[in-house]
């Protein structure tokens, strides 16, 4: 499916029209610049364009967890020195917003006590739709600001024929965080920019270097961004120790094989570190917070056909269809998979494969395209064979 351009795009490959720096002319933004590359390249494009550009960063990381130490942690000090710095530059206003009691409340808590429950969260969307676009975007809006803006790779836009904002993959595929966007509600759509969205990562580095911004050539952030020390297994038990309790390791047939460490420890499809020698290679297919149990057993017992989802969320439909053809992803970097994808009561969704799909994991976001547009996604909540 092609991808309808809006008539008036400041995401233009042209960058700026005088038609549409005038529209913009007077409207505010609040940009969310984390002090990397993507951020501050948003915040210069959309002052270009026009735009009464403001800048903040939000302290996200717990009072009791030190910063981030190194240079391209999100949260890092670093990277608030160097956000200050490029709004220094750019010459707009910057502040810093504490952000960090509502982090820990709709993130870290959410990430921890997805773990203990035997699924494998995905703290960015969350953080995504509780705080960027949930918290922030609010307190945006309440100040009289028009807009925020972030520098993820992705692209929205209004259909005058749907009567709605849609959102659509980044050029630059490498690159394309739609993915994690999936949450976007109209409202909120309505006003949100995303002004990477027509370029590629080298363009966006060359255009911070023609700026003379100081991160251009600065590298890619942590992936979680309060994971400070050691991996999140290690920062689960210094937060939950007392919840994680070990139990039997279990094969498809329900026979005891050995003992683990606790269900946070241990993911879909994991083969290493069981501690299991069984004489060929065992794989976790399941884990079962009921009997606090996980299940192992061949690489073929991965294989599923069919996931259901929970509280989903639709960007391209206003009204629900009966069915619909979609390619779907179930993991941030998994590679899109053909389906058919059925409405159930209480906002969940069934997605049935046309192939079997690798290591389904429940807590993991699952999330639906037609051609590059972005019909919308849910939580995993578990699987079936057929």
């Amino acid at each position: 499916m092609n991808v309808t351009k809006p008539v008036i795009t400041i995401f233009a490959r042209t960058l700026f029209s005088e038609e549409v720096a005038t529209a913009a002319r007077k409207e505010k933004v609040m940009v969310a610049m984390s002090g990397g590359v993507d951020s501050s390249t948003a915040a210069a494009l959309l002052k270009e364009a026009g735009y009464e550009v403001i800048g903040v960063t939000l302290a996200l990381w717990p009072e009791d967890t030190p910063p981030p130490p190194g240079e391209t942690g999100c949260c890092s000090l670093k990277a608030v020195d160097d956000a200050r710095r490029v709004a220094n530059i750019l010459d707009i206003p910057y502040y810093v917003l504490n952000f960090r009691d509502l982090f820990e409340r709709e993130v870290i808590d959410y990430f921890i006590a997805s773990y203990l429950e035997g699924e494998t969260p995905n703290p960015c969307i969350a953080c995504n739709r509780r705080i960027k676009f949930g918290a922030l975007l609010a307190k945006a809006r309440a100040l009289g600001i028009d807009y925020i803006a972030t520098g993820h790779y992705a692209r929205r836009w209004y259909d005058k024929e749907k009567g709605r904002y849609l959102l659509a993959r980044g050029r630059d595929a490498g690159k394309d965080q739609s993915y994690a966007l999936y949450t976007f509600t109209q409202e909120q759509l309505a006003h949100t920019l995303l002004p990477l969205g027509d370029y590629t990562k080298v363009e966006v580095r060359e255009i911070a270097a023609r700026y003379g911004l100081p991160v251009a050539r600065k590298a890619e952030s942590q992936e979680i961004c309060f994971v400070t020390e050691g991996d999140y297994r290690d920062y689960i038990q210094s937060r939950a120790r007392e919840e994680i309790k070990p139990g039997p390791i279990l094969d498809t047939r329900g026979r005891v094989l050995g003992q683990h460490r606790g269900l946070p420890f241990y993911t879909i499809g994991q083969r290493k570190g069981l501690g299991l020698a069984l004489g060929k290679p065992c794989f976790v297919v399941a884990l079962d917070p009921e009997r606090n149990a996980v299940i192992v057993g061949d690489k073929e017992d991965l294989e599923r056909r069919v996931l259901y989802a929970r509280d989903n969320n639709y960007i391209l439909w206003g009204e629900l269809p009966d069915e619909a053809r979609v390619t779907a992803r179930i993991r941030y970097r998994a590679p899109e998979a053909a389906a058919t994808w059925h409405p159930l009561a209480g906002g969940r969704a069934r997605l049935e494969f046309d192939e079997p799909q690798r290591a389904i994991t429940p807590g993991q976001a699952v999330v639906y395209y037609q051609g590059d547009l972005v019909v919308g996604g849910g939580t995993i909540e578990s699987v079936a064979q057929i």
